[in-house]
C-alpha cells in the first residue's frame, strides 16, 4: 500500500471556508461565559464594565496574531500542541496539549451540567445525570457526522447566539429611553477594595477568558480550504465582532440595572431583561441553552481535534489517529474526549479544574507567543500570515501579568494538574522514544 492512500486514511477532510471559520470563532467566544461575567466583572470593576471587557479585547488580539502565523504556516490539527512541540520538544509539545485537553474537556463537562440546570428547568424537569449522557452523546454524533454538518449547526446556533446578546442590547436601550436607567455608571471604575488601575488588572483577568475559545479554531485548520488566506480574515473579524458585542452588552447592562444588583446575580442578563419587563424569561433561557449547547459542541471539535494531532505527531497512541472512512473525522479521539467529559460531570470535580482553566490556558498562551519568534527560522513553501515581532512580545508580557492576577488558591488548586501534566510528558516522551527506536529497528530489519 503506497503513502498516499495510508495518508488518505488518517487525514481529515478540507471542507471549512472563510466564512464557516468566522462562524465558528464567533460562536465559540460568544460562549456561555458572557452569561454570568458581566456580573462578576461588575463586582470588580464598578459600573465601567466595558473598560477591562475593551482591554481583554486588546490582550486577546495580541495571542491571535501568533496563532494567525502558526496556523497559516502549520495548519495541523494539533494546534498549539504542535506549535509548541515543533518550537521546544515532545516534552513541552505535550505539556501544552495536556493543558488544552484539560481545559476543553472540563469546559464541555462544566457546559453539560449548565445545560441540565436551571435553564432546562424553565421547561421540563429531568434527572441532570440522564440530561447529562444524552446532550453529550449527542454532541459526539454530530461532531463524528462531519465538520460540515456541525459547522452548519454551529452557523445556526451563532445566529440565534448572537441575536439574543443584541436583544440584549436592544431592551437595554428601552429601559434607558423609559429614563429607568443611569449612564452616570459607566464611568465608575473601581470599588471600595479595589483602585481604578487594580480594578482594570482584576477585572480584566475574567473579561479575558470571555474572549478565550478563539484558539480552538486552529485545530480545525487542517480542515479549511484556504488557510492562509481564510483563517486571519475569520480570527480577527471574529474578535473584533466579538469584542464589539460584549462592549455594547457591558454598557446596556450596567446602564439598565444597578452595579450592586448586577454584580450579585447569577444571570445578570437576565435582569436586563427583566428591567424591559418585555419578554418572558423562558425566551431568553432558550437562547441560553442554545448558546450553552453551542460553546459544548465547539469545544469538543477542539478537543478531539487536539487528540488527533497529539497522536500524529506521536505524543498520544496512534489509535487516535483513526478517523471514518466515508466522514473523515477522528472517531476514537471523539469518543474519548466524550467519555472523559461524561465522567468529570458523574463525579463532581469539575468545579476544582474549571477554576483553573484560565490559568492553564494563559501558560499555554505563553508558550504560543514563544514559538512563534522561534519558529521564524523554519522556512515553509506556502505564503503564510506573519506578525510583527512585537506582537507575540506583548503576548507574553501580557500572559505573565494576567498569571499575576491570579489568585493564589487558583495556584495551589492547579498544582494536581500541572504534577499530573508532568508526569504524562515524562511517559509520553519515552513511549514516543520507545516507538521511534521500534521503528528505525524495523527499518533496519526491511
Amino acid at each position: 500500500m503506497d503513502e498516499n492512500t495510508n495518508t488518505s486514511k488518517t487525514s481529515l477532510r478540507k471542507a471549512v471556508t472563510t466564512w464557516s471559520l468566522f462562524f465558528f470563532i464567533l460562536g465559540d467566544v460568544l460562549g456561555a461565559g458572557v452569561y454570568v461575567l458581566i456580573g462578576e466583572i461588575a463586582g470588580i470593576a464598578g459600573g465601567a464594565v466595558w473598560v477591562p471587557l475593551l482591554v481583554a479585547l486588546l490582550v486577546a488580539l495580541l495571542t491571535a496574531g501568533s496563532y494567525a502565523e502558526l496556523a497559516t504556516k502549520f495548519p495541523r490539527a494539533g494546534g498549539s500542541s504542535h506549535y509548541v512541540h515543533r518550537a521546544f520538544g515532545p516534552f513541552a509539545g505535550f505539556l501544552a496539549g495536556f493543558f488544552m485537553l484539560a481545559a476543553g474537556v472540563v469546559s464541555v463537562a462544566a457546559l453539560s451540567l449548565g445545560f441540565a440546570g436551571d435553564y432546562l428547568s424553565e421547561f421540563i424537569q429531568l434527572p441532570v445525570l440522564l440530561v447529562v449522557v444524552v446532550f453529550l452523546i449527542g454532541l459526539a454524533a454530530l461532531n463524528a457526522r462531519g465538520i460540515s454538518e456541525s459547522m452548519g449547526a454551529n452557523r445556526v446556533a451563532t445566529i440565534i447566539e448572537v441575536g439574543g446578546l443584541l436583544l440584549v442590547v436592544a431592551l437595554g436601550f428601552i429601559v434607558l429611553s423609559r429614563g429607568d436607567g443611569d449612564v452616570s455608571r459607566l464611568s465608575q471604575l473601581g470599588t471600595p477594595e479595589h483602585s481604578p488601575f487594580n480594578a482594570v488588572l482584576a477585572a480584566s483577568v475574567l473579561a479575558f477568558y470571555s474572549f478565550v475559545g478563539f484558539e480552538t479554531s486552529v485545530t480545525i485548520a487542517e480542515e479549511t480550504k484556504d488557510p492562509s488566506r481564510s483563517y486571519p480574515r475569520a480570527l480577527f473579524g471574529a474578535l473584533v465582532a466579538a469584542g464589539a458585542i460584549y462592549v455594547l452588552v457591558g454598557v446596556v447592562s450596567s446602564s439598565a440595572v444597578a452595579t450592586e444588583k448586577l454584580s450579585s446575580s447569577d444571570a445578570p442578563l437576565l435582569q436586563v431583561v427583566e428591567a424591559a419587563n418585555i419578554l418572558p424569561p423562558t425566551v431568553f433561557s432558550a437562547i441560553a441553552l442554545i448558546a450553552v449547547a453551542n460553546g459544548a459542541l465547539l469545544t469538543g471539535i477542539m478537543s478531539s481535534r487536539m487528540a488527533y494531532g497529539m497522536a500524529k505527531d506521536g505524543l498520544l497512541p496512534n489509535v487516535l489517529t483513526r478517523v471514518l472512512p466515508e466522514r473523515r473525522t477522528p472517531w476514537v479521539a471523539i469518543l474519548l474526549t466524550t467519555l472523559l467529559s461524561m465522567i468529570l460531570a458523574f463525579t463532581g470535580s469539575i468545579a476544582v479544574l474549571a477554576s483553573t482553566m484560565t490559568l492553564l490556558l494563559l501558560v499555554v498562551f505563553f508558550a504560543v507567543n514563544a514559538a512563534v519568534l522561534v519558529l521564524r527560522k523554519d522556512k515553509v513553501e506556502h505564503n503564510h500570515f506573519r506578525v510583527p515581532a512585537a506582537l507575540p512580545v506583548g503576548g507574553m508580557v501580557s500572559s505573565v501579568l494576567l498569571l499575576s492576577q491570579v489568585e493564589s488558591s487558583v495556584w495551589l488548586l492547579s498544582l494536581p494538574i500541572l504534577a499530573a501534566g508532568l508526569l504524562f510528558a515524562v511517559f509520553a516522551v519515552r513511549y514516543r522514544a520507545k516507538s521511534n527506536v521500534a521503528s528505525a529497528s524495523a527499518d533496519t530489519g526491511a
